[in-house]
């Protein structure tokens, strides 16, 4: 018998799901036969929540299926977005012969803030549609968006530096009138970009939502280095503006360490987190960006506090996958250590 549910089955966890209430054990394409994942299977849980790891892949194959079973994973998530959905069902088929889960479609960067060219913007506006359409046929129930970007992942003298940020927004309209202590002048193009990004995002993620409610979709919006939505309370205000069950939070648990502990993420995104990435960051207090792209580790061997982050996970109650985004080798050495992760443990590495 597929471990898969049924359409019907499927669109019905997909909401609850995106309502933050769908217990471990009913995660589509998991049951407690082949990857023991029942909460009361566990004699003395340490923690009352369940989280499932997974890989992330380009387009679904047989070879990497059968490494990524061999290795312990339990689904993955695919960049390959752009398919018609008669190809994403055939992956789905594929995954479900090796007992995976095709969890999420990593939809990744869009370009909903450029107002200036109205064709370039539809474009990107229809090709996530297409990745909701994909999607729905893969059989996930998200789809990860980063709405757009402002400068880039080089530090500039118009934005403020990490520490710097001390945001001040209007929480009915978003509106930012400061980002910083002090006379913030020199911060006036980055106010007037973030407040061109946050609308013409809201805009765009609106006319969407339709489409991801008719298909189970969950449209979760990441928390990326795109200078914008920088620090928790703003990033949640933004997700929460939609007040909708299909746009959530797809927590990175790497991202924005720079700008507060991860810990601090989960717990101000709280229910709304949806799925969740894994990278460890080198935080560097000493430096004027806390650190730049090269301070992007593998597990363990940044200064994340892991367990932390863990307890923090359980607390807001999040139930749901994982998956790695670190680069390294798809192995037992990775999931060893997103085991640690999962198991609220430390690890030394080195």
């Amino acid at each position: 018998m597929s471990n898969f549910v049924s359409r019907r089955q499927f669109l019905g966890n997909s909401a609850a799901v995106a309502a933050g209430i769908l217990t471990a054990s009913q995660i589509p394409g998991q049951n407690s036969t082949n990857h023991a994942i029942s909460a009361q299977a566990d004699d003395s849980p340490k923690f009352k929540t369940k989280i499932f790891k997974a890989a992330i892949i380009g387009e679904p194959n047989d070879q990497k299926f059968e490494s990524l079973v061999k290795a312990g994973f339990e689904g993955v998530e695919t960049t390959a977005w752009n398919v018609a959905p008669e190809k994403a069902a055939a992956g789905r088929i594929l995954a479900e012969k090796h007992g995976l889960r095709i969890h999420s479609v990593m939809r990744g960067w869009a370009d909903f803030n450029n107002v200036e060219n109205k064709a370039a913007r539809q474009k990107s506006i229809d090709a996530t549609a297409t990745a909701i359409r994909a999607a729905a046929a893969y059989g996930a129930d998200t789809i990860l968006l980063v709405p757009c970007k402002i400068g880039s992942f080089d530090q500039a003298d118009w934005i403020p530096a990490p520490r710097e940020f001390k945001i001040d927004f209007d929480p009915k309209t978003l509106k930012v009138n400061k980002v910083a202590d002090g006379d913030d002048s020199k911060y006036e193009q980055y106010i007037r970009l973030q407040n061109i990004a946050t609308e013409a995002s809201s805009e765009a993620i609106n006319d969407l939502i339709p489409l991801a409610a008719e298909l189970g979709v969950v449209i979760g919006i990441e928390n990326v280095w795109n200078n914008l939505w920088v620090k928790p309370e703003f990033f949640v205000a933004f997700v929460k503006s939609f007040d909708n069950i299909w746009v959530r939070t797809y927590l990175d648990l790497g991202n924005h360490a720079k700008y507060a502990p991860p810990e601090e993420w989960v717990t101000a995104c709280g229910t709304s987190i949806i799925k969740t990435h894994c990278k460890d960051f080198l935080v560097d207090n000493d430096s004027k960006d806390g650190g730049s792209v090269k301070n992007f580790r593998r597990l363990h061997e940044g200064n994340i506090h892991w367990s932390a982050v863990r307890r923090a996970l359980d607390t807001v109650n999040y139930n749901g996958w994982m998956s790695d985004e670190t680069g390294a080798a798809q192995d037992a050495e990775l999931i060893r250590r997103m085991n640690a992760i999962i198991d609220g443990e430390q690890l030394k590495i080195g």
